[in-house]
C-alpha cells in the first residue's frame, strides 16, 4: 500500500515535470568541468549559490545513480564524484588529496565503451577528456587547483565551452541514457505494485534525506544476507517490485525528503522524518491542502493572527465549511497521505503510515488542540508536536526526545487514538525532577486524561476541567490545589525564600500525600500566623486561609497514602489552576475564555 501510493504520486508529479523521468535522478552537484571540443579543460565552475553560505551544491537532474558497494564499485554515467571523474579524492583521515586510479579507471572504461561511436560534439569532447586525463598530474591543472581540496568531495558534471546546457542534457546523451536504462537483463516476474509481469529490480535505488540515516542512502526494501532468502529467491526477488516501480517510489521519496525552505512536504518530529502529500480534484486544492497540513505540523507563525487563522482553517475543514479567507472551497474529502520514516542502520523503519480524508485529519488535529486546552493558556501560538516533546525531554532539548515517544505521539494525533501512557509518565517525571510545573507539561497531562476519559466508557471520573473548577472533588486535583495554596501562604509570610515547598516537597507530595501533607499543614499554620500579623499581607492571608479551608472540606478525613499516575496528573493540573488563578485579572480570564471558545466551538 505504501509503495503503491508513492508510485502513483510519482506518476502525477512526473506528468507535471516536477520529478525526473525514468532513468534520471536529482543529485547534489558541486562543480562543472568546462571542456573545449578537443576535450581539454578550459575551466572548472563552482555551481554553488554565492548568496547561500551553507550551500555547497546545486540540485541537477542527471542519469540515475544506484547503490555502490565492494572494493571496486561501478561508476555513474556522464557524472560522478571526483574520485571517479578525476581520479582524486579527499579522505577523511588525510589532509592531502590522494589519487584513486582504480575508480577513475572504471569511469574511463565505462565511457570509452559507451561513447565509442558517439558523433555529438559534447560526447566526443567527453570521450577525449577521459582518454587523455592523467590523475597523477592533477596538480598541473590550474583550473582544478584554484578550488582547493573542497572539490575532491563533490559531484561533478561536464559542459561544452560556449553552450549553456550540460553534456548529459544534450539530445544525443539523453538517447544513450534511455538505451542503457533498459532492463533487458533483469528477470521477469509479477510486480507486487502494478500486478503486471515486468522486469524485477534486484536492488532498489537508495533513499536519501532521512535524518540520521546513512548519507549514501538507505532502503525500505532490502535483502543483503543469505538468511533472508527463501525458496531459492535472493535479493529483490524475495519481494518482487518492477524496476520502474522501484525507481518511481524511491524517486518521489527523495523528492519529498528534500530539505529546502521552499519545500513544504517534510517535517522532522523526533527521529522521524515525516513526509506527506495530497490527492485532490485539482492542483490548487492539492497545494492548499498540503500547505495547511504543513502549517499544522510545523511550528506555527509567531504572528498570533496567523496562528488563529490556522485554527480557524482546521475547524472549517473539520466542519465541512468553505474557507473563504483562503479563497478556495477546500473539499474535506481531499485525501492526505502521511508517512513517518526513521533511521535503522542501512535500512529505514516505517514509524507510521496514515491515509484519510483531509476533513478527518483536520478534525483530529483540532481535537488534539482541544484536548491540550487549559487556562491560563501557556502559549501565544498553538504548540507543534516537537515543542510538546521538547518540554518533557531532558534539558528541554529536541535531541533528547525519546524516538519511540515521538512516534507514538504523532500516531495518536493523526489517528485520534489514546495518547501513549509514557507521555503522561514522562511529563510527571520531568516535573518531579526539576520542579518546573510548566503550562506545556500540565497541558500534556490534561490532554492524556481528557482523551482517555472520552474514549473509555467505563471511566466515571469527573471531567478534567479546562480552568479552575472549585466543584471538582477528585482527591488528586484537590491536593494539587491545596499544595498551591500552602505554597502561596509560605510566600505571603516569608516574601522571599531560597527553596519553597514546591522545590522541596512537590515530588513526594504528588506521589505520597499522606506522608507529606501533615508536615506541610503544620508549617502552613506557622506561616499563616506570621502573615496575619503583617498589615501588608493580612488580606491575602485571610483569602488563602478561606481557600485552604474550602479545599480541605472536600477531602476525606484520611489522606491517600499514594496517588496513581492519573491522579498525579490531576495533582499537577490542580496545582497549575490554583497557582495561576490569583495572578490573573478578570479581563485576562475573559480573554482566555474567548480564545478557547473560538478554538473549540466546532470540535
Amino acid at each position: 500500500m505504501i509503495i503503491k501510493s508513492l508510485a502513483e504520486y510519482y506518476e502525477r508529479l512526473a506528468a507535471q515535470g516536477k520529478v525526473p523521468a525514468f532513468g534520471l535522478t536529482q543529485e547534489k552537484i558541486g562543480y562543472s568541468i568546462l571542456l573545449d571540443h578537443d576535450g581539454k579543460v578550459r575551466d572548472i565552475v563552482n555551481l554553488s549559490d554565492p548568496t547561500e553560505k551553507k550551500s555547497k551544491w546545486l540540485m541537477l537532474t542527471v542519469p540515475a545513480s544506484f547503490k555502490r558497494s565492494g572494493t571496486a564499485p561501478p561508476p555513474f554515467f556522464l557524472w560522478d564524484k571526483s574520485a571517479f571523474v578525476l581520479g582524486v579524492e579527499q579522505k577523511k583521515d588525510s589532509d592531502v588529496p590522494s589519487v584513486n586510479a582504480r575508480s577513475h579507471g572504471a569511469f574511463k572504461a565505462l565511457h570509452l565503451e559507451r561513447l565509442a561511436n558517439a558523433t555529438d560534439a559534447g560526447l566526443v569532447a567527453l570521450r577525449k577528456f577521459v582518454e587523455e586525463w592523467v590523475p597523477e598530474q592533477w596538480q598541473q591543472c590550474e583550473a582544478l587547483v584554484k578550488h582547493g581540496s573542497v572539490i575532491f568531495s563533490a559531484n561533478i558534471v561536464f559542459r561544452l565551452d560556449g553552450e549553456q546546457q550540460y553534456i548529459h542534457e544534450r539530445a544525443a546523451a539523453q538517447e544513450l541514457i534511455k538505451r542503457y536504462s533498459a532492463t533487458d537483463d533483469s528477470p521477469l516476474g509479477l510486480c507486487l505494485v502494478s500486478g503486471e509481469t515486468q522486469p524485477i529490480a534486484r536492488l532498489h535505488p537508495a533513499i536519501k534525506g532521512v535524518w540520521g540515516a546513512q548519507s549514501a542512502g538507505a532502503s525500505i526494501v532490502s535483502f543483503n544476507l543469505d538468511a533472508f532468502d527463501s525458496y531459492g529467491k535472493d535479493r529483490g526477488a524475495n519481494a518482487p517490485v518492477s524496476v520502474h516501480a522501484a525507481f518511481a517510489y524511491t524517486t518521489v521519496l527523495n523528492y519529498l525528503l528534500m530539505r529546502d525552505p521552499r519545500h513544504r512536504q517534510c517535517v522532522q518530529i523526533g527521529d522521524a522524518s515525516v513526509v506527506f502529500w495530497a490527492e485532490a480534484k485539482d492542483q490548487q486544492q492539492q497545494d492548499v491542502a498540503e500547505n495547511l497540513f504543513f502549517s499544522a505540523l510545523e511550528p506555527p507563525p509567531s504572528d498570533s493572527a496567523e496562528a488563529s487563522k490556522l485554527l480557524q482553517a482546521l475547524d472549517a475543514v473539520a466542519a465541512g465549511r468553505a474557507m473563504h479567507y483562503l479563497n478556495v472551497d477546500l473539499d474535506p474529502a481531499t485525501k492526505i497521505f502521511v508517512l513517518g520514516l526513521s533511521p535503522n542502520a542501512s535500512r529505514l523503519s516505517v514509524r507510521y503510515w496514515f491515509t484519510e480524508g483531509l476533513g478527518k485529519f483536520a478534525q483530529r488535529l483540532a481535537q488534539h488542540y482541544g484536548d491540550l486546552a487549559i487556562e491560563p493558556l501557556p502559549w501565544k501560538t498553538p504548540p507543534a508536536a516537537w515543542r510538546l516533546l521538547a518540554s518533557i525531554a531532558a534539558q528541554e532539548k529536541t535531541e533528547n526526545v525519546q524516538p519511540v515517544l515521538a512516534g507514538s505521539l504523532m500516531r495518536s494525533v493523526l489517528s485520534g487514538e489514546r495518547y501513549p501512557r509514557t507521555l503522561l509518565s514522562a511529563a510527571i517525571m520531568r516535573m518531579r525532577a526539576d520542579h518546573d510545573i510548566s503550562g506545556l507539561r500540565v497541558a500534556l497531562c490534561k490532554a492524556v486524561l481528557t482523551r482517555d476519559q472520552r474514549l473509555d466508557d467505563k471511566n466515571h471520573h469527573q471531567e478534567v476541567s479546562v480552568s479552575l473548577d472549585r466543584n471538582v472533588t477528585t482527591p488528586g486535583y484537590l491536593l494539587g490545589r491545596l499544595f498551591a495554596v500552602l505554597e502561596s501562604i509560605q510566600e505571603a509570610a516569608l516574601h522571599s525564600v531560597n527553596a519553597s515547598i514546591k522545590d522541596r516537597y512537590y515530588g513526594s507530595a504528588s506521589a505520597m500525600p499522606a506522608g507529606v501533607f501533615p508536615l506541610l499543614m503544620r508549617g502552613a499554620q506557622n506561616h499563616l500566623s506570621k502573615a496575619l500579623k503583617d498589615p501588608k499581607s493580612k488580606g491575602l492571608a485571610v483569602s488563602l486561609e478561606k481557600e485552604a479551608q474550602q479545599i480541605i472540606e472536600g477531602l476525606s478525613s484520611e489522606l491517600p497514602k499514594t496517588l496513581r499516575l492519573e491522579d498525579q496528573g490531576r495533582f499537577a493540573i490542580g496545582y497549575y489552576h490554583q497557582r495561576n488563578e490569583r495572578f490573573r485579572s478578570k479581563a485576562d480570564k475573559n480573554e482566555t475564555r474567548n480564545k478557547l471558545d473560538e478554538t473549540l466551538e466546532t470540535i
